[in-house]
């Protein structure tokens, strides 16, 4: 009986897919109720605040629009209070955190907030997009379906992504943009062929949920457009690419300038968004069309529409009106700035190439349709995503040639000049390079003053061989031996290898040779402050098993000698110390939920 029931019991890939197909429904299901809570807030507080306030009927009245971004920060106020950390500024760099280096538990209230804070942040006027909040959400949903499952920390992540997948998918129609999403941006292009079985399965069932609730409708309604002369268009995108990319370095280092300009700012943290809102407010009377996601004029501008110097000035308002947004603590993300930005590039480029040959280039709307997918390749680092996604949005293979050339050169020219992209600054900043793993950002964490031996023998380099000898008969286990001069400081250091060819000769002979004159003057050394990474690289590079550690390279005080078994151990150490926190972390938020 057991062994025929068994065969009725799912294996781990099927299970996989069903856990998958979970993700994907609950997946679409937020989605739905995340843009119904966005469009409900905007009826109310922005649509509604322009009519109470008269805002329509221009004149003095304008001057009363600030107060709209405003209110929604206003009330985002008791959410900051009650969750602080959890709800103000940028926060999908927090959550790529979470997802690739702290084992990818996600609290259950995150979807909360993040729908909440969102829709009052876009909701009330202010400058942000939905898409990273709502991958957030999917995550979320992935994270908790994996805490009840109880699975491992890498089948996690590939919850998290799926959930990831189905949420970019849902909220632009477009299934294949969401797996290469998940895959790019969260995953960081390491992926197993299980695990992308696992976001298309989620990404088609959470496009189905959103199509059967919107219909088949595409995120912009997009002309169609072709290349009119491919041997003078292609070159004018392939230069719109390089500006492309070029704004998108200005725009990266731009948002994280004001953000850490407000983080100094010696006022209240709960008045810090209403600065921002009260200046988007302001960009907003004369520029309205940089409030809120700026879909309606992305729109516009992909059907041509919008002056040459309208394009020009929006560009570097969005800019700086995401930046104030978020960087002032409002909620939300950079996805949809990034799309209104390229749509004005291309736009503004696109207006430039008509007027210098009419005859032989296409629309500006092209143009700014390309500029799209160029800019969010460009800033997120991500041409994968930015080309399926452009693809999908037009469902027109004649323009795929030109999404793909700019998406690329746009990538490769904001690498160039800046190798971060948006989400992983942070992680520069504190010395971790997230591609590499969770492993190797352990490894960086870790000091090499938190691994050394202290106990070390030294020797003169003014001793003999017999000395010498001596202290390799009572030496505690080490091979290699630092020597220092007259003042202490290390000018070397010898082992039994270097002494090998002098045992050999007569005693009154070997006793003429001193330490300083045979041993290795071309040190490897290490300072406490470095981290057990770079020691690992120079133990494999080198090939030794002992590295002398200084107090620093210009003073070489000999503090410890570093072991690689002693790093193998400390990070075995931290690795234990970090999967029983997040153990616990697991059961604490299980019991709370």
């Amino acid at each position: 009986m057991k062994i025929s029931l068994q065969k009725f019991i799912p294996g781990e890939n099927v299970r996989m897919m069903i856990i998958a197909t979970c993700i994907g429904l609950m997946t679409g299901i937020s989605i739905i109720l995340f843009r119904s809570v966005v469009e409900g807030v905007e009826t109310i507080l922005f649509e509604g605040g322009k009519k109470l306030l008269g805002i329509h009927l221009g004149g003095w009245h304008l001057l009363l629009l600030p107060l709209i971004p405003m209110a929604g920060m206003v009330l985002l106020i008791p959410l900051s209070l009650l969750f602080p950390g959890e709800v103000n500024g940028y926060g999908f760099t927090k959550f790529l955190r979470k997802v690739n280096l702290e084992g990818g538990y996600i609290r259950a209230r995150t979807i909360f907030l993040k729908l909440v804070s969102t829709a009052l942040t876009i909701g009330s006027g202010n400058s942000a997009g939905v898409e990273g909040p709502i991958a957030a959400i999917g995550g979320a949903i992935g994270s908790q379906i994996g805490q009840i499952s109880r699975v491992s920390g890498a089948r996690m992540k590939v919850y998290i992504a799926a959930g990831c997948a189905g949420g970019i998918a849902g909220i632009f129609n477009a299934p294949l943009a969401g797996i290469f999403f998940a895959s790019e941006i969260v995953l960081l292009g390491t992926f197993e062929i299980s695990s992308f079985s696992a976001l298309v399965i989620a990404s088609a069932i959470s496009t189905v949920v959103t199509r059967a609730w919107y219909g088949e409708n595409p995120a912009f309604s997009i002309p169609v457009y072709h290349l009119v002369n491919p041997f003078v268009e292609l070159p004018l995108y392939s230069i719109m690419a390089l500006i492309t990319g070029l704004i998108a370095v200005f725009h990266i280092r731009f948002f994280y300038f004001i953000r850490d300009k407000y983080r100094t700012l010696p006022i209240h943290p709960q008045l810090k968004p209403l600065t921002g809102a009260f200046i988007i407010g302001c960009i907003g009377m004369v520029y309205p069309q940089i409030m809120g996601n700026g879909y309606q004029f992305i729109e516009s501008v992909s059907n041509s529409h919008g002056t040459l110097p309208l394009l020009l000035a929006l560009i570097f308002l969005k800019i700086i009106a995401t930046a104030i947004t978020l960087g002032s603590g409002g909620a939300g993300g950079v996805f949809a700035p990034a799309l209104f930005i390229g749509a004005m590039i291309g736009g503004a480029f696109g207006n430039l190439a008509n007027m210098i040959s009419p005859t032989m280039t296409a629309d500006p709307g092209a143009y700014a349709t390309v500029g799209i997918g160029a800019f969010l390749a460009a800033s997120t680092h991500a041409p994968m995503t930015a080309t399926f996604l452009l693809f999908e949005m037009t469902g027109n293979y004649m323009i795929i040639v030109p999404i793909m050339l700019t998406s690329i050169i746009g990538t490769m020219v904001a690498k160039k000049f800046n190798k971060d992209s948006i989400d992983t600054v942070d992680f520069t900043r504190e010395g971790i390079d997230i591609h590499e793993g969770r492993e190797t950002a352990i490894m960086k964490s870790i000091r090499v003053g938190k691994a050394i031996t202290e106990d070390v023998d030294f020797i003169s380099e003014r001793a003999n061989i017999n000395q010498l000898l001596e202290i390799f008969r009572l030496a505690k286990g080490g091979f290699y031996f630092p020597v220092v001069d007259d003042s202490g400081k290390m000018t070397g250091i010898i082992s039994m290898q270097d002494v090998k060819n002098i045992l050999h000769k007569a005693e009154e002979e070997r006793v003429c040779y001193l330490v300083g004159g045979i041993c290795n003057r071309d040190v490897i050394m290490l300072t406490p402050d470095d981290s057990l990474y770079t020691a690992m690289q120079l133990f494999d590079i080198k090939g030794i098993e002992e590295i002398p550690v200084v107090e620093n390279l210009e003073n070489k005080w000999v503090v410890g000698m570093l072991k690689r078994r002693d790093v193998i151990a400390a990070y075995n150490h931290e690795v234990l110390k970090k999967g029983i926190s997040e153990k616990a972390e697991t059961i604490r938020i299980t019991c709370s939920g």
